[in-house]
């Protein structure tokens, strides 16, 4: 059996189940939620072992043979140049085992062994993932834009026994890899070879797919992501089995909202939490199909024509996204299957919202979460939105607004957004700071972790994200969120896109700036009076204190990989620090 099947779309075509699967997930006669449902009551104490890999894919590989699964592929990857693959459960589990084989016979990686893994949106990123569910190797992703100096840190913090990535950062850790005393394996996915690699499709092609999954508690590790504060080094954070692979198991209702005859589509890129929620654990937990595009590149068009030529349910972006796709005019599209649209990594502006609403007929659905815990809050399919809110508290977590004592706060407080931890740890949390007790420690506040993040909840428990504590603007003594101010600037047809932030100040001591990046249907010849313009619309959109008294038009702001604005580098910028 090949590595990849690979087929022309001039020759694709899927069979499109009826959705009388959709909507309970409980509903769903022979799934892998039957077995926990008893747990999920509180009648059964939660298993002592569980593994993704045998626990989840390869039930969904047996109700698939048994025939009692629509005939959706499990994982269905284009390039957009005409190639694709598609894996059933079944072959997924094939292959799967051939990688595991792979990383234990010829890589010498044993289980609790680290491997950092960065590649782009490419079908060896899901085996790899579950290869080393299967073998118990902690998985530690990364965004394909690191640097080696960022592949260094990484390489030497986790001390990582192997890496794969491709032809693109090969030369980059080769430059600093006689520097990392642990690493000993390098794969590289490439057509070609290169001196010190191994190839990582030439060393499947020969390895059995006989493989027997590794035993792993329900707290063993499962995968690592560097997160980053806005001071100090990179950290690494620790996810379970359980954490990641269990929790959406015990949800009668989960945020994606999906079932077995569904497609879903995240943008994310793979060294992203994001990734691995909806492109691989809360997507497959469900038996869902994940559908992936290639994309070396967010462009509006590949995005709008892959909606409209393929059956996607749900689609699931950064803000980002859904801004830069209302710019265009998306009366000559018809989407093929679209009916749910979720937005996750920062806030959502209303006005973007609106016009997707009015020039799609659909909403989008807001989600708030963080590495460490995953989703937060959600609003759900079927809930009520309320324009610039993030959701209630997802299944499983008990979410609050707290003091700098950790006192709860009434409704309409402002405060930070905190989630309780004690006396029991929930599920979905991470398991720590690895190797760094000291912040551990310091991410919780009484019975509470804090997210770091400033915000309200109102008398019906939707919770409203204000910003960052490190973004928030002290002017004059009043505290502004950047956010509502952002908000308020796109509801103006001159503005495509804004990052606020704050900017030294005399007898202010800082005050608002807005960076304004123009829409593509505009000019303007007087920035001097659009200036005005704009401060005006604030004032009369929002409180009038918070109006920016320094506006810059930009051609682009600064982005992160994942699409979320890099404010940090603004605000060091106006105050010097770069």
């Amino acid at each position: 059996m090949k590595l990849f099947k690979l087929r022309t779309l001039k020759s694709l075509w899927i069979l499109k189940p009826n959705r009388t699967f959709h909507g309970h997930p409980k509903l769903l006669a022979s799934d892998v939620h039957s077995q926990y449902e008893s747990v999920r009551q509180g009648k059964q104490e939660i298993p002592k072992y569980f593994n993704f890999a045998s626990d989840v894919l390869d039930k969904w590989s047996e109700i698939e043979k048994a025939g009692k699964r629509p005939s959706n592929p499990a994982f269905w990857w284009i390039n957009g140049k005409g190639e694709e693959v598609k894996w059933s459960f079944e072959e997924l589990g094939f292959l799967s085992r051939k990688v595991a084989n792979v990383l234990t016979i010829v890589c010498g990686l044993q289980k609790g062994d680290r491997i950092v893994v960065i590649l782009p949106r490419i079908p060896e990123w899901w085996l790899v993932n579950v290869a080393c569910m299967r073998a118990g190797i902690v998985l530690i992703p990364g965004i394909t834009q690191l640097t080696a100096k960022d592949i260094l840190y990484r390489l030497q913090a986790s001390k990582a026994r192997c890496i794969i990535t491709d032809d693109t950062l090969a030369p980059a850790v080769d430059s600093v890899a006689s520097e990392c005393q642990f690493l000993k394996t390098k794969l590289i996915v490439s057509k070609g070879s290169r001196e010190g690699w191994l190839n990582f499709a030439d060393m499947c092609k020969n390895q059995s797919a006989d493989y027997s999954c590794i035993k792993t508690r329900i707290q063993d590790p499962v995968i690592i992501f560097f997160t980053s504060g806005t001071t100090g080094s990179p950290k690494m954070t620790e996810h379970s089995q359980g954490s990641l692979g269990f929790r959406p198991l015990l949800s009668e209702r989960y945020w994606l909202d999906l079932t077995p005859s569904d497609v879903v589509w995240s943008t994310a890129d793979t060294g992203w939490v994001l990734a691995s929620l909806a492109s691989f654990f809360d997507a497959w937990v469900f038996g869902s199909c994940i559908f992936i595009h290639r994309l070396p590149q967010i462009e509006s068009a590949a995005i709008l024509n892959t909606l409209c030529r393929f059956p996607i349910d749900t689609l699931v972006g950064a803000p980002t996204l859904f801004r830069m796709l209302v710019q265009n005019d998306l009366s000559s599209y018809r989407f093929m299957n679209l009916r749910h649209c979720v937005s996750g990594g920062e806030p959502l502006n209303p006005e973007v919202l609106e016009q997707w609403r009015s020039k799609t007929g659909l909403d989008i659905y807001e989600i708030y979460g963080q590495t460490e815990m995953g989703v937060v809050c959600a609003v759900f399919k079927g809930m009520k939105i309320k324009p610039g809110s993030m959701g209630k508290a997802v299944p499983l977590y008990d979410v609050q607004i707290i003091d700098k004592n950790a006192n709860v706060l009434p409704p309409g407080q402002q405060g930070e957004i905190a989630v309780r931890s004690k006396p029991i740890r929930p599920f979905g949390f991470f398991s720590e700071y690895v190797d760094n007790p000291k912040k551990t420690a310091e991410s919780e506040r009484g019975d509470f972790f804090v997210t770091g993040d400033s915000g309200t909840m109102d008398e019906d428990g939707y919770f409203w994200f204000i910003g960052r504590e490190d973004d928030i603007i002290i002017s004059s003594g009043y505290r502004i969120g950047p956010f509502e101010v952002e908000s308020a600037l796109t509801e103006h047809p001159a503005v495509a896109e804004t990052a606020v932030v704050s900017s030294p100040d005399p007898l202010r001591g800082e005050v608002v700036k807005a960076f304004v990046v123009l829409s593509p249907t505009f000019s303007s010849s007087d920035p001097e009076t659009l200036t005005r313009d704009l401060q005006e619309h604030v004032k009369k959109t929002t409180a009038p204190y918070k109006y920016p008294r320094k506006i810059e038009f930009v051609q682009e702001l600064p982005k992160t990989i994942t699409g979320k604005i890099k404010r940090n580098e603004l605000r060091n910028k106006e105050w010097g620090r770069m």
